[in-house]
């Protein structure tokens, strides 16, 4: 679990591709703080750290991941967003970030106003009913609140703190990103679909209802 307050950028030194999957190499300054097996938000896709140094770690990433994510277009010297998981007792800023793409989005435009920066982003179809103006999402792992919406584009305002310290400072148009769309909806679309409030036997299409055990035999 993550909030989308990103602690540092990183770099990706090295991405080695093969017909398996792939491994990523980053470097990052809380190196130290790294073992083997911890969770590391990498432009918002959760991933297990292996091989930690005293610089860096690397991460194999799967079919599956490469083909949800942005990850596999990554390229050595570039900068990436990077969070660990939340403690229990640390406070929650940002918003619930699972670290589980839901799709790449694709940068339409940026464009200054004042100190700030108005980021559109190109959804794709089948997320653009799970978000809602003024709702929480993650781009690239950065939660976000959408200030604004249009048919398969929502946009975003980047304060220049957000502008400087990730990887959005870099972002042009025509960039790809990875979209992580509030949990909550996701949750409330997947019981809509169902179509009944009621719930079902497992294996049967018979509603679940309630009753008393009958006495036990004396």
């Amino acid at each position: 679990m993550f909030t989308g307050l990103i602690e540092a950028t990183g770099l990706i030194e090295a991405i080695d591709l093969s017909t398996a999957g792939a491994r990523l190499r980053v470097r990052t300054p809380f190196a130290a703080d790294i073992r083997a097996g911890d969770s590391v938000a990498v432009n918002g896709t959760c991933l297990t750290a292996v091989d930690p140094d005293a610089t860096g770690f690397s991460a194999d990433l799967g079919p599956a991941t490469l083909q949800a994510t942005t990850l596999g277009r990554l390229r050595p010297g570039q900068v990436v967003n990077l969070e660990r998981p939340l403690r229990a007792d640390a406070r929650m800023g940002g918003h619930f970030v699972l670290g589980h793409v839901d799709g790449v989005g694709i940068v339409r435009s940026i464009r200054p106003e004042g100190d700030s920066h108005w980021i559109d982003v190109d959804l794709p179809a089948d997320l653009e009913p799970l978000v809602v103006l003024k709702g929480s999402l993650a781009i690239d792992g950065i939660s976000l609140t959408v200030a604004a919406m249009a048919p398969g584009t929502i946009a975003v305002q980047i304060i220049p703190f957000t502008f400087a310290h990730t990887s959005l400072g870099a972002a042009k148009p025509g960039d790809a990103v990875n979209v992580e769309v509030d949990v909550l909806g996701k949750y409330v679309a997947r019981l809509l679909s169902l179509g009944t409030s009621e719930p079902r036997n497992p294996g049967t299409s018979e509603p679940q209802h309630s009753r008393i055990p009958e006495p036990l035999p004396k």
